[in-house]
C-alpha cells in the first residue's frame, strides 16, 4: 500500500500543480490550451540546466547521502528555472491573446506544437540523439530522498516509508505551493481582482482595475506552474529526461481542471484519482494491491480470459479513457469563468 500510495502522488502532483496553472490563466480570462507544450519547454529547460551543471562542474555536485541537502538545494533551484522558462514561454500566449487579440485555442495550439518542435531541435543539437538525459548518474541516485538520509531503520513503519522513503523533495514542494496559491487565488485582494476579470472584465475595469496587467499576471503564473510542472514530471517519472513529450499530461491537467470545476478542493481529488490510474497502467506489473505478495493486475493480464482485455495496453488506455468518461458526465455541470476566451475592449460595456 505504501508503494501504492506514494507511486500515484508522483503521478498526481504534476497533474495538480498544473491543473491550477490552467486555473490562475482562466480566472484571469485567458484560455491556456498550451500547457501541454509550456510543460515539455519546462522539462527541457530543467534537464538542462541540470547537464550543464553537471558536465561544466559549476557547483561541486555529488550524490550520496553526505551531500543529499546540497543535491535538494539544487533541485530547487531548477524548478525555479524550469518555472521562470516556462513563464517566459507563455507570454508567447499572453502577447497574441491579449495584445493581438487573436484567438486564444489557435494560439495555445500553436505553442503546443512549437514546443516539441523547438525542444528536439535544440537536443539534437545539443546531444546529438533524441532525448537530452543527466550527464552523469540518474535521478534516483542523485535527487530522491530516502529514510537512510534522516537515520531511520529499516522498518519504520507505514508513514515513514510511504512519505519519507524513495521519494522527491519535489512532491512536497509542490503540495506546498498548491496550498499556498489557492488561499492567493480565493484569500487575497490580488486573487479576488483576478477572478473578476475572467468573470466581467468591464466591471472590474470600472472599478480602476487594469484588466491587461491582470491577465498578464495570470498567463504569467500559468506560465511559471505549468514549467516547473514539466521538470517534475521529467525528473520524477522519466529519470529527468526530455524527449519533447510529456505523455499528455498537459491535456490530462485541462480534464483535471474542468472536472474540478476550476476549484482548487476540487483539482486535488481529481488530480489523486487521475493519478491512481495513471499509477496503475505504469506499475500494474509491480503493484500488490492487497499485500499478500501476489502481483493482482499483472497476474489479471496473465489469465487465459482477463488477459485479452487486461493487458499492458489496456492499463496505458485506462487514464485517457477514465478522463473522457469522467468529462463526458461531469462537463455539463462545470461552469467556466464567464469571459474566458473573450478578448477584453476597453470600449464595451
Amino acid at each position: 500500500m505504501s508503494f501504492l500510495i506514494r507511486e500515484t502522488l508522483v503521478y498526481a502532483v504534476p497533474l495538480m500543480i498544473v491543473a491550477l496553472a490552467g486555473v490562475f490563466a482562466e480566472r484571469s480570462g485567458i484560455i491556456n490550451l498550451a500547457l501541454e507544450g509550456i510543460m515539455i519547454f519546462g522539462a527541457f529547460i530543467g534537464a538542462f540546466f541540470i547537464y550543464e551543471m553537471q558536465m561544466n562542474e559549476v557547483f561541486v555536485l555529488q550524490s550520496g547521502a553526505a551531500n543529499w541537502g546540497t543535491m535538494q538545494m539544487f533541485v530547487l533551484l531548477t524548478m525555479l528555472v524550469a518555472g521562470i522558462a516556462g513563464a517566459i514561454f507563455s507570454l508567447l500566449l499572453a502577447f497574441a491573446a491579449i495584445n493581438l487579440k487573436a484567438d486564444q485555442t489557435i494560439g495555445g495550439t500553436a505553442l503546443n506544437l512549437l514546443a516539441p518542435a523547438f525542444v528536439l531541435f535544440f537536443i539534437r543539437i545539443i546531444a546529438n540523439q533524441d532525448d537530452l538525459r543527466m550527464y552523469r548518474g540518474d535521478a534516483a541516485s542523485w535527487f530522491m530522498l530516502k529514510k537512510s538520509f534522516f537515520g531511520l531503520k529499516e522498518a519504520d513503519g507505514f508513514f515513514v516509508n510511504t512519505f519519507l522513503n524513495k521519494v522527491y523533495i519535489t512532491t512536497y514542494v509542490c503540495l506546498l505551493l498548491f496550498v499556498l496559491l489557492s488561499i492567493l487565488l480565493y484569500k487575497t485582494k490580488f486573487g479576488l481582482r483576478l477572478r473578476a476579470c475572467g468573470e466581467n472584465p468591464q466591471a472590474a475595469a470600472s472599478l480602476g482595475i487594469n484588466v491587461f496587467h491582470m491577465r498578464y499576471a495570470g498567463v504569467i503564473i500559468s506560465g511559471f506552474l505549468a514549467g516547473m510542472g514539466g521538470f517534475v514530471y521529467a525528473l520524477t517519472t522519466s529519470n529527468c529526461v526530455a524527449n519533447g513529450d510529456v505523455a499528455g499530461f498537459g491535456f490530462l491537467a485541462l480534464a483535471v481542471m474542468i472536472f474540478g470545476n476550476w476549484k482548487p478542493l476540487n483539482i486535488a481529488g481529481a488530480a489523486l484519482l487521475f493519478g491512481l490510474f495513471k499509477c496503475m497502467a505504469a506499475s500494474y506489473s509491480t503493484l500488490d494491491l492487497d499485500g499478500n505478495g501476489q502481483y493482482l493486475l499483472l497476474n489479471l493480464s496473465k489469465d487465459p480470459v482477463w488477459g485479452k482485455i487486461l493487458n499492458a495496453n489496456f492499463y496505458r488506455l485506462l487514464p485517457y479513457l477514465v478522463s473522457l468518461i469522467v468529462l463526458a458526465f461531469t462537463s455539463k455541470k462545470s461552469r467556466a469563468p464567464k469571459a474566458e476566451g473573450i478578448p477584453y475592449d476597453p470600449g464595451k460595456r
